[in-house]
């Protein structure tokens, strides 16, 4: 990891010095560091928000982007992903210069002002069922129960490769003679049948 990174964490460590604000996760000369800060910000009321933000600085930071995530128990999913894609979008501006604390204080001083936008095009769209429920159309999951299984090798390269072709993560599972599918991913690839 460069020096000028090497730095940006010390500093980072002393200014997030609070009870629980500051944690390295892992630290890799191959993979970069991963870290979480526990920080606040105004929302929409004008309430206190508490953000946790994990951020992976690669090896090659500050030369290239950090892979930020933004979770907090106040947001939506939407919201959260929104908040990563404006910080994302705010960190290009900083390209090949430390900016974590600089992200850091720009979401602190513009949380509302995020979450008060429409969102916008991120590919992401609402789905509105009979019932009138509306659901974001992002990341979805679902749980297959199979009756049986006769060619069992054949059958489970075959869920493999439809996974693989429609870009889900899952799991098969075989619990005595209940055997279950697990899938994960866009709501577009996973077909939502009886609801």
């Amino acid at each position: 990891m460069v020096e000028s990174a090497q730095e940006e964490l010390s500093a980072l460590a002393a200014i997030f010095c609070g009870p629980g604000e500051w944690e390295v996760l892992s630290h890799s000369e191959t993979d970069g560091t991963v870290f979480r800060i526990l920080t606040k910000a105004e929302g929409l009321m004008g309430e206190d928000v508490p953000l946790e933000l994990l951020f992976h600085l690669p090896v090659n930071y500050p030369s290239c982007l950090p892979a930020i995530s933004v979770h907090s128990e106040h947001l939506t999913r939407a919201q959260s992903m929104t908040v990563k894609e404006k910080l994302l979008k705010q960190a290009e501006n900083l390209l090949s210069e430390p900016m974590v604390h600089e992200l850091v204080l720009w979401i602190q001083h513009n949380l509302r002002h995020v979450l008060n936008q429409p969102e916008t095009g991120s590919g992401r769209e609402k789905c509105t069922f009979a019932t009138g429920t509306t659901v974001d159309d992002g990341l979805w999951m679902t749980l297959l129960h199979l009756d049986h299984m006769r060619a069992k090798t054949k059958y489970v390269q075959t869920v493999e490769k439809w996974a693989s072709d429609l870009q889900l993560t899952g799991r098969l599972m075989f619990m005595g003679k209940i055997i279950l599918i697990l899938l994960q991913g866009d709501r577009s690839n996973i077909k939502v049948s009886g609801i």
